[in-house]
C-alpha cells in the first residue's frame, strides 16, 4: 500500500504524520511505503519527511493536485491512500480507511470530517459555506449523493482503477473531480467517519480562488448542471408562459392586479437557447466533459454546425422583421392601440431578433475562426516535427 502525502512548507507537520502512518500500518501488519511529495518547499519539510522514513519525490509544477498526481504515478502499491502533511487527518484510522477496499467491498472510501465532534475545528466559512455547497454540487454533478464531505482529503482507492479516472487538475478542485469521475466510471465509493484536527502551521488553501477553480472544473465535467439543465427549465417556461400570453391576452388575473407574462417569456426563452447553445458547446469542447455529454451533443462537431447556426439565425431574424412590420402595418391602419395579440406577438418577434442575432453572430464568428484553429494547430504539428 502506499500513502501519498503533498507538502508546501510543512516541517512542523510532515514528519508527525509520517510517523503515523508508518506506526499505524505497521501496526496492523500492511506492507507500505510512504510518500512525500515536495511542491517546492523553502523550509526543512524535505530533511524532516526523509528522517521520519519516507520517500521523497519532488513536484516542480505548482499545485495540490500536481502534487498528488505525481505521487501517484510514483506509487507502487496496489492500494493508494491521499492525506495532507498538515496534521489535520488522523493517520492512525488508516487501517479502517483502506479495509473496505482492500476486502473489495469499494473502489474507493473517503474519510468523512464531519461528524460534531470535528465540525468546530474547520474554518467557519469553510464549514458553513464552502463545503455544504461544493458537496451539493458535487453532488448534482455525480448524479447522485456520493459522500457527505466531497472536500475531504483524506481517501483509499484501488491503483487498478486509476486509468478509470483520468485526472488532470492541478489544484485543489482535483477533491472534486475524483469523486465526478468516480461516480460516472461505475466506481463503488463509500464513506468512513475518520475526524478531523486543527492543522499544525499556516494553510496554504486560498478560499476564493480555490472555490471558483471548483467551480469552474465542475461546469466542465458538468455542463448539463450549470448550463444545459437550467437552459432547458427557462426555455420551458418561456415557451409555456408564451402560451398564456396569448391565451390571456389581456393578462393573468394576480389578486386584484393583472400580470402580464410576455416581458418574462420573451427573456426566459433567450437566457434557455443561450445556456442551451452554451452547454452543448463546452460539453462538445471540453477535453474533460464526460463522454456521454459530449456524445449527446457530437452534432456540435460537424461541418454542418455553424452554417446550420448562421441560417437559423438569419430565418429568426427576419421572422421577427416580418413580424414587426406587420404590427406596424397594423397600427398605421387603424391608428389605434395594438391589436389584441399585440404584445404577445411583439414579444416573439423581439425574441426572435436576439435569438436570431445571438446564433448569426455565433455562426459568423465560428466560421471565421475555425481557419485561425486550423492553422495554429498545423503550426503546432510543423514545430512538433521540427523539433523532433
Amino acid at each position: 500500500m502506499s500513502v501519498i502525502l503533498p507538502c508546501l512548507d510543512e516541517e512542523r507537520s510532515v514528519g508527525l504524520c509520517v510517523e503515523e502512518a508508518r506506526a499505524a500500518l505497521a501496526a496492523a501488519s500492511v506492507p507500505h511505503e510512504v510518500i512525500v511529495v515536495d511542491n517546492g518547499s523553502v523550509d526543512g519539510s524535505v530533511a524532516a519527511a526523509e528522517a521520519a522514513g519516507a520517500d521523497v519525490v519532488r513536484e516542480t509544477l505548482p499545485g495540490y493536485g500536481s502534487a498528488l498526481r505525481a505521487g501517484f504515478a510514483a506509487a507502487s502499491g496496489d492500494v493508494i491512500v491521499m492525506a495532507d502533511a498538515d496534521f489535520t487527518y488522523d493517520l492512525s484510522k488508516l487501517p479502517s480507511l483502506v479495509e473496505p477496499v482492500r476486502r473489495g467491498e469499494a473502489d474507493m472510501v473517503v474519510g468523512g470530517r464531519l461528524d460534531a465532534a470535528t465540525r468546530r475545528t474547520m474554518p467557519v466559512l469553510h464549514r458553513l459555506v464552502g463545503t455544504p455547497v461544493l458537496t451539493f454540487l458535487v453532488a448534482r454533478a455525480c448524479r447522485r449523493r456520493v459522500v457527505s464531505d466531497s472536500q475531504s482529503g483524506f481517501r483509499a482507492f484501488r491503483r487498478d482503477r486509476l486509468d478509470d479516472l483520468d485526472l488532470r487538475s492541478t489544484g485543489m478542485e482535483l477533491a472534486s473531480e475524483m469523486l465526478i469521475r468516480a461516480a460516472r466510471a461505475g466506481l463503488r465509493v463509500q464513506e468512513v467517519p475518520t475526524g478531523y484536527r486543527p492543522r499544525i502551521g499556516e494553510s496554504k488553501l486560498d478560499s476564493f480562488a480555490d472555490g471558483r477553480r471548483h467551480l469552474q472544473l465542475i461546469l466542465l465535467l458538468a455542463p448539463d448542471l450549470m448550463l444545459i439543465g437550467p437552459g432547458a427549465l427557462l426555455l420551458a417556461v418561456g415557451l409555456l408562459f408564451s402560451v398564456l400570453a396569448f391565451l390571456q391576452p389581456v393578462g393573468i388575473s394576480v389578486g386584484s392586479l393583472r400580470w402580464q407574462p410576455v416581458f418574462f417569456s420573451g427573456t426566459a426563452i433567450v437566457l434557455g437557447v443561450q445556456l442551451l447553445l452554451a452547454g452543448a458547446v463546452l460539453a462538445h469542447r471540453s477535453s474533460v466533459s464526460a463522454g456521454g455529454m459530449r456524445r449527446w451533443f457530437s452534432f456540435v462537431g460537424s461541418p454542418a454546425f455553424l452554417p446550420r447556426c448562421l441560417a437559423f439565425g438569419l430565418a429568426g431574424i427576419a421572422l421577427g422583421l416580418t413580424i414587426d412590420a406587420v404590427l406596424l402595418v397594423g397600427w398605421l391602419q387603424d391608428g389605434s392601440s395594438p391589436q389584441r395579440y399585440g404584445q404577445a406577438l411583439t414579444s416573439v418577434a423581439q425574441s426572435l431578433l436576439i435569438l436570431g442575432g445571438t446564433l448569426a453572430s455565433f455562426g459568423v464568428v465560428g466560421r471565421f475562426l475555425a481557419p485561425l484553429r486550423a492553422s495554429g494547430d498545423r503550426a503546432r504539428v510543423a514545430d512538433g516535427l521540427r523539433s523532433s
